[in-house]
């Protein structure tokens, strides 16, 4: 009997060895959600209150995820609380980066060709949120005279005009939205678009100030030439003296004189009004 019961016992342990040997081997491992990769997302630095994730979610510090870094995916993305969409200008950091980070407003492929700085070792951007952090934080086309601000809403994330990818097609389409009007001689901008019911738009002056745009507005009467003034972009009128170049269009070369309230008596000013 205790031999049936070993022999038994061993053929069990056979049979047990066989269906090891030939089934299928199983060598996946759990993944376990704890080990799975998790985003990192990139923030602003942490201002007095705010800070903006590269998803374009806008947050307060109590709010950002410890080990994420990202905000909540609640609210509205891409925000642009205080901004005027228009001069693509901000009254805060924060909401001007989630802003800009908007695909429809910019894209990758234009930021790609901008440089950090204006140096000619200076790099470019990798990346739209590298770009919009930095550029609503410095952006030399909401400064006037180099020391003050044009307006409160001094976050601006436009592409700079002077960018490789600042071509006229580029440079039209930055004017979406803005009514480009030619005054009459010796009058403002600020003249010129209230007499429409509208306001200028100190932003849109830099676009403006490029002859291939002039001389889509203006005669210029073949001529385009770089000139200094608050009055300017602008075109001479025809019986100007002649040592003022009747006809041609001027453009500034002192970018921090632009404004909407220059003006002259012998040029009529191109405004961007809204």
């Amino acid at each position: 009997m205790k031999m049936s019961i070993s022999r038994l016992n061993l053929f069990l342990l056979f049979f047990h060895l066989l269906i090891l040997q030939f089934s299928p081997r199983i060598s996946a491992i759990r993944k376990d959600v704890g080990f799975q990769g998790r985003r990192i997302c990139k923030n602003t630095v942490l201002g007095r209150y705010l800070l903006s994730d590269d998803n374009g979610h806008v947050c307060d510090a109590l709010s950002l995820n410890p080990q994420s870094r990202c905000c909540p995916e609640k609210g509205e993305k891409f925000s642009c609380h205080g901004c005027n969409v228009v001069s693509e200008c901000c009254d805060s950091y924060e909401y001007c980066v989630s802003c800009c980070l908007n695909p429809s407003r910019i894209k990758e492929e234009q930021v790609m060709n901008v440089k950090v700085a204006k140096p000619a070792t200076a790099g470019k951007y990798s990346n739209v949120f590298d770009f919009c952090a930095g550029r609503c934080r410095h952006n030399s086309e909401s400064v006037v005279h180099e020391n003050a601000y044009l307006s409160d809403f001094h976050h601006c994330f436009s592409l700079p005009s002077n960018s490789s990818a600042a071509n006229y097609t580029f440079l039209e389409a930055r004017l979406n939205g803005i009514n480009v009007l030619v005054g009459r001689r010796g009058q403002s901008c600020d003249s010129v678009c209230k007499s429409k019911g509208q306001s200028c738009v100190p932003n849109k002056l830099l676009v403006l100030n490029q002859c291939d745009i002039m001389q889509k507005y203006m005669s210029c009467k073949g001529t385009c030439l770089a000139s200094i003034g608050p009055d300017q972009p602008a075109e001479v009128v025809d019986d100007a003296p002649e040592d003022l170049n009747p006809g041609a269009c001027l453009f500034t070369q002192t970018q921090s004189m632009l404004s909407c309230y220059g003006s002259h008596q012998h040029t009529r000013r191109l405004c961007p009004c809204a």
